[in-house]
């Protein structure tokens, strides 16, 4: 496992080459599509309005809106970030793992449902 400095973020190598690949993703195409929304007027406005405000265009300010809510996600389910203590902690879990239990070695000496 790569080694990391305490109180820093922690992220697989593979969630940081999915967070470069949705970045490297929209710049290396230049190929668009479309999405057909049906929205209520009232919601519309709403954003007909907001992105006024930031002089944008409707498209320009869902296409924002959207992309920074998937981002979000995204690291959501992919970052999270520790204090000193917490991680070392959690650090400690992962090279000390509990010893396998009955359920676990039962699992492993199970005959797949692919191979049977």
């Amino acid at each position: 496992m790569p080694s990391m400095s305490k109180g820093h973020s922690l992220s697989s190598g593979r969630s940081k080459t999915a967070a470069v690949a949705v970045a490297e993703r929209s710049s290396a195409t230049d190929v668009k599509g479309s999405i057909n929304l049906r929205i209520e007027a009232n919601t519309r406005r709403l954003i007909d309005d907001a992105a006024a405000i930031l002089g944008k265009t409707r498209t320009e300010f869902m296409i924002e809106s959207a992309r920074r809510q998937a981002i979000d996600v995204l690291l959501d389910q992919r970052l999270f970030v520790l204090d000193p203590a917490r991680y070392d902690a959690f650090m400690h879990a992962l090279d000390n793992p509990p010893a396998p239990g009955p359920k676990l070695r039962s699992l492993l000496r199970r005959v797949p449902a692919w191979e049977r």
